[in-house]
């Protein structure tokens, strides 16, 4: 019987190591073994363990399992239901994926509420599992960032309003989508079952995007969404003062996040991790001083701490760190006095072209490619 309970073993930590070699990996630990078995039966480790890298028609991966193709193509749309797998629909025919773990199984998992898995412990692994050593580090401490911030359009001065591209502009990126998907924001709902969320929405509050959106709603992960119904959030969103945060393409961008500090996985690793997880935008809160009253909203509205107040000639007067600010504008907008603008960043970043670059930059800095 021991051999049996060790060859099982050995699929999981297979499956474990090839999720670890994605360009964006998994450090294997206890954690994320459990939360392997929990999502994946025995034959659907085996089929992710033998994935390649890039997307692969359903041949490939009949080669590398040795299984018969009708019988494989069953795994994978019961995989592709769990978020496990994407299936990618090419001219040639629909091209199969492992889902890495960020962006991937992870909110695939909490983007709804699942029957047959028990969300309050898989939400307990997850955040021991994103706490662990070295983690964090591999998921956002990257000089490729997976996550970019966007300012809040509103607040972009009118003397560089003609200069401003649209990867810049969160509006334009949804125009220029079509229109995608709403589903539940999977930070907040593995908050909640951690008792641990704060009030911000969590329903119909995460932005997909294009095909991206599309593959959600076929997979019954979110519910279709027009360009206006995504204009609509991101109005929703700002008045609210969460953070933008955009997938770091310039080409077809998958998602737009509308995070807190307190549930965001991303926010979290800078507020707890002191790593820089995410591209700020081109663009930083400038203070003007015969205008602040010191009333410190603006602290109390940065998810990041990145505004403080100090003394100054004998008054409180609030001091931008710009080595930690991510360019949001949550701090500006809430200012009561109009004392924060926001003004253009000397360098301005120019995001990868698109995700294929950005997987490519991501893997180069780690060497693995």
């Amino acid at each position: 019987m021991g051999h049996l309970v060790n060859a099982k073993e050995e699929v999981y930590r297979a499956l474990a190591e090839r999720l670890n070699r994605n360009p964006v990996g998994a450090p294997v630990n206890e954690y994320l073994m459990e939360i392997l078995h929990r999502l994946y039966t025995v034959t659907e480790a085996e089929v992710g363990a033998s994935f390649p890298l890039l997307p692969v028609p359903i041949e490939k991966i009949a080669e590398a399992t040795g299984m018969k193709k009708s019988e494989l193509k069953e795994t994978l749309e019961k995989m592709a239901d769990k978020g496990l797998v994407l299936d990618l629909p090419r001219r040639d025919g629909t091209y199969y994926m492992l889902a890495p773990m960020i962006v991937g199984f992870f909110e695939y998992t909490f983007m709804r509420v699942r029957d047959g898995v028990n969300m309050k412990e898989l939400a307990e692994l997850f955040e021991k599992y994103f706490q662990s050593d070295g983690v964090r580090e591999e998921i956002f401490g990257g000089d490729t960032k997976m996550f970019q911030a966007l300012v809040y359009e509103s607040l972009i001065p009118a003397v560089v309003e003609t200069e401003v591209l649209s990867y810049e502009r969160a509006s334009e990126i949804i125009r220029q989508s079509g229109g995608g998907a709403l589903g539940m924001c999977s930070c907040r709902h593995k908050a909640a079952h951690l008792g641990t969320a704060c009030d911000a929405p969590v329903d119909d509050v995460c932005v997909s995007l294009g095909n991206a959106g599309r593959w959600l709603v076929h997979r019954g992960m979110a519910k279709p969404a027009s360009v206006d119904d995504l204009l609509r959030v991101l109005d929703r969103t700002e008045k609210l003062g969460l953070v933008h945060l955009g997938d770091n393409v310039l080409n077809k961008p998958a998602y737009i996040c509308h995070c807190c500090g307190c549930c965001c996985g991303v926010l979290r690793a800078i507020n707890e991790s002191g790593i820089r997880a995410v591209h700020p935008s081109n663009f930083l809160p400038k203070v003007e001083e015969d205008n602040c009253v010191g009333c410190g909203t603006c602290t109390e509205s940065c998810h990041i701490n990145a505004i403080s107040l100090a003394e100054k000639k004998g008054a409180r007067i609030a001091v931008v760190d710009e080595g930690l600010c991510i360019g949001c504008g949550v701090c500006a907008s809430a200012c009561p006095t109009g004392a924060l603008g926001m003004s253009r960043r000397s360098k301005l970043h120019v995001p990868p072209a698109d995700k294929r670059e950005q997987f490519a930059r991501i893997a180069r800095e780690k060497g693995r490619f």
